[in-house]
């Protein structure tokens, strides 16, 4: 039996591309005129709108539900901004959980993102209202929204759910960059377990260990000669102090400003920088996917890599996943 999903803040398609490798028939529902550029040219299933214009009656044949909520309002480093913007968020889920309406107070929050975390929450409530609950949630976030999964986790518990919830690190699962995702899986017939991990975890310096393979590099992803990537970000707030990847290494996270790191020879000559397949590849699309419409590197930097979510959804649909399936596949 054929499993169909919806997946709500879509983007440029990284966990519905994961989907197609596992079978799965997926429905997007974006808003972004470029990533629903993409999405066309990738020929990924899209309802161009707001999610919170739509709810889970007009899916009746969805049984997973995922999603990846902005995030921008979680992360405002040392303004405090972010934190704020979690106490209020944890006071929504607990209002929703008791079974109240909370869109006119979303609504007049400061900044509209903020609560657009809850809008996963909201479908699921919704199914479970019309008696068509969700076999499996699956949820991703940068690692500040971890505390809010949590909430999330405990709220779902009340209408039948049980949950496992943590910090992924990407390099663990075969992606050639270090990048941490908080992810939720939830489930109504089981306990679900978050996947394990098939790479060793990239640690700077330090040489790999027996076990598990050892981290993909930049170069194992790239066809490309010995290179430095200085990135555009300096190391703890000083400019000058830029951070630094050699491509026997994996990459750092994959930013929207991924176009603006520069990259040199091992003495410094300057190379040219990555291209948008390039850097789309250090996120493990295919090689080829069509990137279209404007703002590619936020698109790609936005995204989740579809390996890891390929795992992740392997592990929600209780899938055994052959990593050398999915290297088959990009």
């Amino acid at each position: 039996m054929t499993v169909a999903m919806v997946d709500l803040f879509a983007g440029p398609g990284g966990l519905d591309v994961a989907a197609r490798w596992l079978g799965v028939v997926a429905t997007g529902i974006e808003w972004d005129r470029n990533a629903c550029a993409t999405r066309a040219a990738a020929g990924l299933a899209t309802v161009v709108g707001d999610v919170r214009d739509h709810g889970p009656a007009e899916f009746p044949d969805a049984t997973v539900l995922a999603g990846g909520p902005p995030c921008q309002t979680y992360t405002v480093a040392g303004s405090g901004a972010g934190r704020r913007a979690l106490e209020v968020v944890l006071g929504f889920v607990k209002r929703m959980a008791a079974g109240e309406d909370v869109r006119d107070d979303l609504a007049g929050l400061d900044d509209e993102r903020t609560g657009l975390v809850l809008e996963p929450l909201r479908w699921a409530l919704e199914a479970h209202r019309l008696g068509r609950p969700y076999e499996a949630i699956v949820l991703e976030q940068v690692q500040a929204v971890l505390p809010v999964w949590v909430a999330v986790a405990e709220a779902l518990a009340g209408i039948g759910y049980r949950s496992d919830l943590g910090i992924l690190h990407t390099e663990e699962y075969g992606v050639p960059q270090t990048r941490r995702r908080a992810i939720l899986i939830a489930r109504r017939d089981r306990q679900p377990s978050l996947p394990q991990p098939t790479h060793q975890r990239y640690r700077k310096g330090s040489a790999p260990v027996p076990g598990l393979p050892r981290w993909r590099s930049m170069a194992d992803a790239l066809d490309r000669d010995d290179f430095v990537v200085i990135s555009n970000y300096g190391t703890g707030g000083d400019p000058k102090a830029r951070g630094r990847r050699t491509s026997a290494e994996p990459a750092a996270t994959v930013t929207g400003k991924i176009s603006r790191n520069r990259l040199t020879t091992q003495d410094g000559t300057e190379l040219p920088r990555f291209t948008p397949a390039e850097a789309g590849t250090l996120q493990t699309f295919p090689p080829d996917y069509p990137w279209s419409g404007n703002d590619i590197p936020q698109q790609i930097g936005n995204a989740i890599p579809p390996r890891l979510a390929a795992h992740v959804l392997a592990a929600a649909l209780g899938i055994d996943l052959d990593p050398a399936t999915i290297d088959s596949l990009h």
